[in-house]
């Protein structure tokens, strides 16, 4: 077993046996695991579930990931399929330092298409407060987080919308941008990143390349996918 999920028994145990024998841990960290995010406001959406959605993670400028899937709210951060996957692969670098997450909320539509669907919307619901016009568009707790994130007041009439706002709402909806200020830890992992070097595994047997009658088999391993198949 790996150091995760601790309340099944796993100790991690099994790094120490494997370094007294001679053989090469890998660095550990916790993997496909939820991520902080700094926005005080993410407590208001615990719970709320996006789907059909993209994200990219990016740390200075530079992407670390991108994927279309699902991803949920928590109380202090981001979870689901997508953020899990996304922690395999940019965790690494996570860990060390924060990054952004960039979540498209519609990814079926380009921003030309988005901006005539607003116009669209915004016409037919003209007279509607803003805060009552996005019924359409966005999960209604999403809503007033959204409003206040790109500061468009909720009472205006959707109907006296400037251009300029129009097109701050529609960046928003393809770049809605939250703080990644780092990853959970064990307590929260469902796999261990790292492990026994897969390079002393004799890979048909399992047995270990240095020590005879030696084997070494699954969280052990410096061996993993992304969530679900493979690991499960």
């Amino acid at each position: 077993g790996g150091l995760s999920y601790k309340t099944t028994g796993s100790t991690g145990d099994g790094y120490i046996f494997a370094k007294s024998l001679g053989h090469r841990v890998t660095e550990l960290r916790p993997s496909l695991v939820a991520m902080l995010i700094k926005e005080p406001f993410i407590k208001e959406l615990q719970g709320l579930s996006l789907r059909n959605i993209e994200i990219k993670i990016r740390q200075n400028k530079k992407t670390l990931y991108e994927g279309f899937g699902e991803m949920l709210f928590t109380r202090n951060g981001v979870s689901g399929p997508l953020i899990l996957s996304a922690s395999s692969i940019a965790g690494d670098k996570l860990y060390k330092e924060d990054g952004k997450l960039l979540i498209d909320l519609k990814p079926a539509l380009t921003s030309e298409e988005l901006d005539a669907r607003l116009v669209r919307d915004f016409t037919e619901f003209k007279a509607k407060a803003l805060k009552n016009a996005f019924d359409k568009l966005l999960p209604k707790s999403l809503i007033p987080v959204f409003l206040e994130k790109i500061r468009i007041n909720p009472e205006k009439k959707a109907g006296e919308l400037t251009k300029n706002e129009r097109n701050r709402i529609t960046e928003s909806l393809k770049a809605f941008e939250l703080g990644i200020t780092g990853l959970f830890g064990y307590e929260e992992a469902v796999i261990t990143r790292g492990g026994v070097s897969v390079k002393e595994v004799d890979p048909h047997t399992m047995e270990s390349k240095k020590v005879k009658g030696i084997y070494f088999a699954g969280e052990v391993l410096d061996l993993d996918a992304l969530t679900g198949g493979f690991n499960l």
